[in-house]
């Protein structure tokens, strides 16, 4: 955090369908009965400049971007959602919990994609600067099983979900190295496991970590 003084910023990661979006929910619900205010973002979105550029992210077909053009947008709405919704919540003391932040950036276009993570390091340096998330959880589960999950949604944002499978082991791989690469900001959670479970672990990790 660049200010102590201000709220948490907390982000879960993970592959696609590893269910981030519903422990972000649960996780929300936690903090509350605790007497946190709290705020449920996304990436790439949680502003509206960056739910625009998201929609050119998540739909559409897969051949759109390569890599370098995906991080490229993926910075652009990072930065707009930073400046519009995280950065002043956690100005006012609230909590900000996030689907997605810069790991997703370097876990698939950096290991999936193969773009320089160099360059992914730079542009963070650009866009975000010092500004980090307190606690990150990573939400890891099998391939198979994450995209099974995702498949089941029927949702429109399927333009990763297409992707083969090599690409999402390798999203995997990328994940499970930034984790053990940080060890004092990453847990890794089974997202295998019942939803309930899962969140359990995940109160748990924010519980000891940060305090509460």
């Amino acid at each position: 955090m660049t200010d102590p003084a201000a709220g948490r910023f907390i982000t879960l990661e993970g592959g696609e369908g590893a269910g981030k979006s519903t422990q972000v929910v649960r996780l929300k619900e936690w903090l509350k009965e605790r007497g946190h205010e709290s705020v449920a973002t996304r990436e790439p979105g949680g502003a509206p400049g960056a739910e625009m550029v998201r929609k050119l992210l998540v739909e559409g077909p897969v051949e759109r971007w390569d890599g370098i053009t995906e991080a490229l947008l993926h910075f652009a709405a990072r930065r707009d959602h930073l400046r519009s919704t995280v950065w002043p919540a956690l100005k006012r003391g609230a909590w900000v919990i996030s689907d997605r932040f810069a790991d997703s950036t370097m876990a698939y276009q950096g290991y999936g994609h193969g773009a320089d993570r160099t360059m992914l390091g730079a542009l963070y340096d650009m866009a975000v600067g010092d500004f980090c998330p307190d606690l990150t959880l990573i939400l890891d589960l099998p391939v198979e099983t994450g995209l099974a999950r995702a498949a089941a949604r029927r949702g429109r944002e399927t333009r990763y979900e297409s992707l083969p499978i090599a690409f999402h082991e390798r999203v995997r791989a990328g994940f499970l190295d930034i984790a053990a690469a940080d060890p004092k900001r990453c847990v890794v959670i089974d997202a295998g496991k019942d939803i309930e479970t899962i969140a359990a672990s995940i109160a748990d990790a924010v519980g000891s970590r940060l305090g509460i």
